[in-house]
């Protein structure tokens, strides 16, 4: 074989695999696209929980949050939704009582018809909704999105993450996120150098539970740094039972009190504030008391939501100003 034929050989082989190359690229830009074109809108995220699995779209439509830390996160971050639990919201989250909402039951009772109707492609849920997650699986993906509060920072910003991944606000939740570490360590700063003791309660129509480190509101031992007056106090949901007189024997330096029945009326029952029932002369004899260190913390941010952007930014600001 001449030497100008090896050389017209090698063009050809050459002009073979650029071309197969060509042809692989058209079909693999093919295949990552949708039928109007939008890319984005075949991409879907798996998610795991401990109550199962879920593959989610990338901007999913009419979005049904029951969590209202989800929902707080949301707004935040300047994402729509289409129903929520509407007789429940906190008081900050009312711009979600407008009727271009739906309402999609109560926080332990979902309207599944209701939610059927809006035909949604993502449902959220908290520890409220455990029980109905498997009927509303059926409906559309759902997720939960309870904080754990074994490790709630953590637990928090992968919620806030794992929306902003969803929603593409990444850079949105990154700045916020960051906004939040920085007051929490200057919280923290401010509660270690105090050396002071203090004491979680919920207050229920004249009665008190407590609440420790690793507990429902024990962030404020937790990741705020405020020393518990009590190391052993039983970690539930609904804290351990406490009386006055125990509150007077442990002498916290602040006493931390949120009120239930402030957000959560019961009929027929006359409405006893936790200001009316904590201020008695037990605990008047308190470090608390004497130093004006009884702070009430709003229900609206810290039974009703909590996990949010919003309400942790807040309840951040309440804690803090009680060290100012």
């Amino acid at each position: 074989m001449t030497t100008n034929k090896k050389w017209l050989m090698a063009a050809v082989l050459v002009l073979v695999v650029i071309l197969s190359a060509c042809g692989n690229q058209t079909e693999s830009s093919s295949s990552n696209s949708s039928n109007n074109g939008n890319e984005s809108s075949v991409k879907e995220l798996t998610f795991k929980d401990k109550l199962g699995e879920a593959t989610v779209k990338i901007n999913p439509k009419n979005v049904v949050v029951f969590d209202f830390g989800s929902l707080d996160t949301l707004r935040k971050l300047g994402v729509d939704v289409a129903g929520v639990p509407v007789s429940n919201l906190p008081s900050y989250l009312d711009q979600y009582k407008d009727r271009k909402y739906a309402d999609v039951g109560t926080l332990f009772e979902p309207n599944f018809e209701k939610i059927n109707e809006l035909s949604p492609e993502l449902i959220i849920i908290g520890g409220r909704q455990s029980d109905a997650y498997e009927e509303l699986s059926k409906i559309a993906p759902t997720i939960y999105m309870a904080v754990d509060t074994e490790h709630y920072m953590e637990s928090f910003q992968e919620n806030v993450n794992k929306l902003a991944q969803i929603f593409g606000k990444e850079e949105e939740a990154k700045q916020a996120l960051a906004v939040i570490d920085s007051s929490v360590t200057d919280l923290h700063d401010k509660a270690a150098a105090s050396q002071a003791k203090g004491l979680i309660v919920l207050a229920n129509e004249g009665s008190l539970s407590a609440y420790g480190t690793k507990s429902r509101f024990g962030i404020i031992h937790d990741v705020f740094g405020v020393t518990p007056v009590d190391s052993h106090i039983e970690v539930s949901t609904h804290g351990q039972k406490v009386s006055f007189e125990y509150v007077a024997q442990k002498n916290p330096d602040y006493l931390f009190v949120i009120d239930r029945g402030a957000v959560v009326k019961e009929e027929g029952k006359e409405q006893v504030t936790a200001k009316q029932a904590v201020e008695n002369d037990l605990v008047k004899n308190t470090n608390a008391f004497k130093n004006n260190h009884i702070v009430y913390l709003d229900p609206n941010y810290w039974y009703l939501s909590g996990g949010g952007l919003i309400s942790v930014s807040e309840m951040i600001k309440e804690v803090s100003a009680a060290f100012n």
